[in-house]
């Protein structure tokens, strides 16, 4: 259940409102946790329940205005404790390999076609990535919460630089 933990951490890194949140999800956390607009108001609401966050109150009322959060002590123990669990990594799960996995038992015309999408897709995905650590990521930019947050971003370059070795090997061994 690591959604609300993302939700705590943006918002410890920067009070948001929901649809900030959402936003920020779009260009940077959702690079490697996912989550819809709904999934985001939805947990806002639970961790407001819980006492982990609280709306701040509006400089000047307004009809309409969007709610900021910010996270309280409780939100933040629960992410620390987060932070410290240990926790076995997760199983890939990408419905490319499995259905390379069934085109060895049925045949797939065309797989060849769909692992050069997928290889193009990979190749977009690591000029963003690139793009970011060049704009994002300076020399000169080098304290500790940077380099952890360049490490996660250094991760995703990797994993993109994986499927795109590994995409071109499958190419060049799958008899099309």
């Amino acid at each position: 259940m690591s959604l609300p933990h993302a939700i705590l951490t943006a918002l410890l890194e920067k009070p948001s409102s929901g649809l900030e949140l959402t936003r920020r999800f779009d260009r940077s956390i959702g690079y490697f946790w996912s989550a819809t607009h709904q999934q985001i108001y939805r947990e806002l609401g639970k961790l407001e329940q819980a006492g982990q966050i609280r709306a701040l109150e509006p400089a000047q009322p307004s009809r309409g205005q969007k709610k900021e959060y910010e996270v309280l002590p409780a939100g933040r123990e629960a992410l620390f404790a987060w932070v410290a669990r240990q926790e076995d990594p997760k199983q890939v799960r990408d419905p490319l390999l499995l259905r390379m996995r069934a085109a060895a038992v049925v045949g797939a015309p065309g797989l060849d076609a769909e692992l050069r999408r997928h290889l193009e897709l990979h190749r977009r995905q690591l000029a963003e990535y690139e793009a970011i650590e060049i704009r994002d990521f300076p020399p000169e930019r080098d304290a500790p919460e940077d380099r952890l947050r360049h490490l996660v971003l250094r991760g995703g370059i990797d994993l993109e630089n994986f499927w795109i070795g590994w995409i071109t090997r499958a190419l060049a061994e799958y008899p099309a």
